[in-house]
């Protein structure tokens, strides 16, 4: 379940977890502020214990969109390196032919040294990891939105913006963030969607609002988890 809160100013989502357990529990994860929390206890009893950890929330949400940083490696701790993808966590792990290679993060495959995991050839790596599946999500995502808008595949460029999720120049080049691919694919294909509507609209207008609608009816909800991020 999904809620909305006020904390210190700041509009935060977060969701509602219930299980058998006796206590409110509170986590920051990729998808912002998860509350577990027992059957019996109501919405509003759960917004009071939300209340009383503002600051705790604020300064782990902080830290968690941090790691979301220019360059996508920054902030992971060796040893514990965990790499979110499309709204997925990933970690670093050995296949079969000795390679470096990337596997969901609850499996049981043999954790990296820490000397590996803090070296410029793994950091290096990751980057390029990151790059390829940004390259190739973007891709896809693009053209199946163009295809909506009766557009041509668009000139494209991945980003490395501090605070833009993406833009459109006036020449219609679309430029994505490459960080995008970490978040889940729902909020990559809004951003799509958005920037390709550039095309027609420069504006933020009510006639652009209206043509993001016709290829992404769900864009106000995108847009109000996107600023979790």
């Amino acid at each position: 379940m999904l809620r909305q809160i006020h904390l210190a100013g700041e509009t935060v989502n977060y969701r509602i977890k219930r299980s058998g357990r006796k206590s409110v529990g509170l986590r920051i994860c990729h998808q912002g502020l998860q509350v577990n929390a027992p059957h019996d206890l109501t919405n509003a009893q759960i917004d009071a214990v939300v209340l009383g950890k503002t600051g705790w929330i604020l300064e782990k949400l902080a830290i968690w969109r941090n790691k979301l940083s220019r360059d996508p490696v920054e902030g992971f701790l060796p040893g514990t390196a965990v790499f979110p993808l499309l709204g997925d966590l990933w970690k670093p792990g050995i296949a079969v032919n000795g390679q470096l290679c990337m596997v969901p993060a609850g499996s049981a495959e043999k954790k990296l040294p820490d000397q590996y995991l803090s070296s410029e050839v793994f950091r290096k790596w990751m980057i390029d990891w990151y790059r390829q599946r940004a390259l190739a999500c973007f891709s896809e995502r693009l053209t199946l939105y163009a295809d909506r808008l009766n557009l041509p595949y668009p000139p494209f460029k991945l980003s490395h913006a501090k605070t833009r999720w993406g833009s459109c120049s006036s020449s219609g080049v679309i430029r994505l963030n490459v960080r995008l691919v970490q978040l889940p694919l729902p909020l990559v294909d809004y951003v799509v969607a958005h920037e390709l509507c550039h095309l027609f609209e420069m504006n933020h207008s009510g006639a652009f609002w209206k043509r993001v609608a016709t290829i992404y009816p769900d864009y106000q909800h995108a847009r109000r988890e996107l600023r979790n991020y």
